[in-house]
């Protein structure tokens, strides 16, 4: 009988001293969060990304950004960790992985209790001032364009903006990190990332070991030593629930 493509991941957990998982929208659409390309369903099927959420559209038509690229990121708050954040979260704890490398901006794995997490596209919680760089919250960002403060000024006359990643911005300095993450990892392991959206579709080529866990083929497909076609929760909880049966016979339980 074959072995269950999640015995095998977890088997090269096991083995793996650095483990290092990356996480795109599969991972928080399960939380009620839509993704941006799905056909028919993805957030730029109904609007042009670069008329809405570019660097260029929020310092030269800032009515267009706050309207419309603002909203459509305000729509991704409020959500509640699904049962992959949560079982990162324990695999993190308990030491099955390293580190959390994530395309998602909202926060959810944070939520979830995982503390090591590199969020290469920014994040919804913080903005800070383009002048002094004063950070600030959402919430009173937000209340400043509720009353029609468009562009939101900073107390000493600064322009507010938003710490998401806008098409147009440099990558944040955790690029880096997780970029020398990905380069000393022994595994990677992708969840949910259909793997377009460069440069961060090039750290799974930077590991020893690939597996990539997605429902639908990813861009790196060709690179992995394991695929699994699966929901990232489903996929997680049977990965997760065959490590600690590894982990309990071995230690005699």
């Amino acid at each position: 009988m074959a072995i269950p493509v999640y015995e095998e991941i977890a088997d090269m957990i096991l083995k793996s001293k650095m483990t290092v998982v990356l996480t795109g929208a599969g991972v928080s659409t399960e939380s009620g969060i839509p993704d941006f390309r799905s056909p028919n369903s993805g957030l730029w099927e109904k609007v042009d990304p670069m008329e809405a959420l570019s660097k260029g559209v929020l310092y030269n038509r800032p009515d267009v950004f706050y309207n419309v690229g603002f909203k459509i990121l305000g729509s991704m708050r409020g959500a509640s960790p699904n049962k992959a954040h949560i079982i990162l979260s324990k695999m993190e704890k308990e030491g099955y992985i390293d580190s959390i490398i994530t395309q998602n901006i909202d926060n959810l794995h944070y939520e979830a209790g995982s503390v090591d997490v590199m969020e290469v596209h920014g994040n919804l919680k913080t903005m800070h001032c383009l002048k002094c760089g004063e950070r600030y919250g959402y919430d009173v960002v937000e209340e400043k364009i509720k009353k029609g403060e468009i562009p939101p000024i900073c107390h000493c006359g600064g322009v507010i903006r938003t710490d998401v990643v806008l098409f147009g911005d440099s990558l944040p300095k955790c690029f880096d990190r997780a970029w020398r993450k990905a380069q000393k990892a022994d595994l990677m392991i992708v969840v949910g990332s259909s793997l377009q959206v460069s440069p961060v579709n090039y750290l799974p080529s930077l590991s020893k070991k690939l597996i990539i866990i997605n429902y639908g083929e990813t861009a790196q497909d060709s690179l992995a030593d394991i695929l699994y076609r699966e929901k990232a929760s489903s996929a997680l909880v049977n990965i997760y629930n065959k490590l600690k049966e590894k982990d309990d016979n071995t230690n005699g339980k």
